[in-house]
């Protein structure tokens, strides 16, 4: 970056593990639904490059483990030998410009109807509870979710190795590492937060049975493709999709050590002020203690801007932050950042529709003199 960027936290460098940074800006992962048959396609090529900077971290958007893991229409996968080819050029165009690209692996649960589901069947989760229909964030629309259907005891297992075998997949696409999504009320998050999670087996129930899944997920990833290339995130305090908790903090520092405690190369934990998606509160509780439990690579996300994440870095409350919505809109965001540049403004109604440019790769960069 510049060569004044020492001054700027935000844009100084950080060793993560292996990787070389050249700046703590990150880009979050983003659902986009833009993938047409759970197939990414040959225009995330230009979105993801477009935001590559070198020795920049980049999340790909949430990528289906299984074909029960989708939540919502045209997101990815990577399952199938397709859809592992379809990402190697994607993969291959951050590379090109230095960036650093990890794949956040998922599974939705309950957060899925049947008609996402293979033969129309009902979505799985830790529960048979279903969600309660919810307004969407354009104020018109109305989400409906599918009752879901409990695992067995004896069906976990295989779900965890969708992830094991999605993280090797990852691996062969070209991707850098993965991030276990274990936020935001899917399934790992279903498993952990006890007002979601009812079971009376030995995945339900005291704090250390609730974890157990997304922690077995961990250790079958680790042992797969190294504690080196693995990340978790993770939302304790959060209720997305009535997935809340009623100690959230014994939550985030019973996981944030047992993470440690696997080697993995970061923690990415979401804000407490993000109480559900895209609306922040005034919160007493803090990250700090899952920063300071926590061996590894430490992100936050959640409502930063420029001042706030400077802020967090410097303070050393985060090693990095992941900014979603502003880098949307701004491909640029790091050499914005850099230069204290005005940000466009993204426009949510074009979040998550089918078009391949619109609201999409057709953001405008800052102008260059250079």
């Amino acid at each position: 970056m510049a060569a004044n960027s020492a001054t700027i936290p935000l844009m100084t460098p950080h060793q993560m593990g292996n990787f070389n940074l050249s700046h703590r800006v990150v880009l979050a992962p983003l659902t986009r639904s833009r993938s047409y048959g759970n197939v990414p396609q040959p225009h995330a090529v230009l979105y993801y490059s477009q935001r590559a900077t070198n020795g920049g971290l980049l999340i790909a958007e949430a990528t289906g483990v299984s074909d029960t893991a989708q939540g919502y229409p045209e997101t990815p996968g990577i399952w199938t030998t397709e859809q592992v080819e379809a990402w190697k050029p994607i993969v291959n165009a951050v590379h090109a410009k230095g960036g650093i690209f990890f794949c956040q692996i998922w599974h939705a649960g309950r957060v899925s109807k049947e008609g996402l589901q293979p033969n129309g069947q009902a979505p799985i989760s830790c529960t048979d509870k279903p969600l309660t229909p919810k307004v969407r964030a354009n104020g018109v629309h109305v989400a409906q979710f599918s009752t879901p259907r409990r695992l067995a005891t004896d069906e976990i297992p295989s779900v965890v190795n969708d992830f094991r075998l999605a993280a090797r997949n990852a691996i062969e696409a070209g991707f850098d590492g993965v991030e276990i999504h274990g936020a935001h009320g899917y399934l790992i998050d279903q498993f952990m937060k006890d007002k979601v999670n009812d079971r009376i087996d030995q995945y339900g129930g005291s704090l250390e049975n609730r974890c157990r899944f997304g922690l077995e997920v961990v250790e079958a990833v680790v042992n797969e493709i190294g504690a080196d290339r693995v990340g978790f995130r993770i939302s304790p305090f959060s209720d997305y999709s009535e997935a809340g908790d009623s100690n959230p903090e014994a939550l985030a520092l019973y996981m944030a050590k047992s993470l440690s405690n696997y080697g993995i190369l970061y923690c990415h934990a979401v804000e407490p002020r993000m109480v559900t998606i895209g609306e922040m509160k005034e919160c007493p509780h803090s990250l700090l203690p899952m920063r300071k439990a926590f061996n590894g690579t430490f992100i936050v996300a959640g409502g930063y801007d420029r001042k706030d994440g400077n802020q967090a870095v410097s303070n050393g409350h985060t090693d990095l932050v992941a900014y979603g919505r502003l880098f949307l809109a701004n491909p640029d965001l790091p050499r914005r950042f850099e230069l204290d540049a005005p940000l466009n403004k993204y426009n949510r109604e074009t979040f998550y529709i089918l078009d391949p440019v619109v609201g999409y790769t057709d953001y405008p960069f800052l102008e260059t003199t250079e």
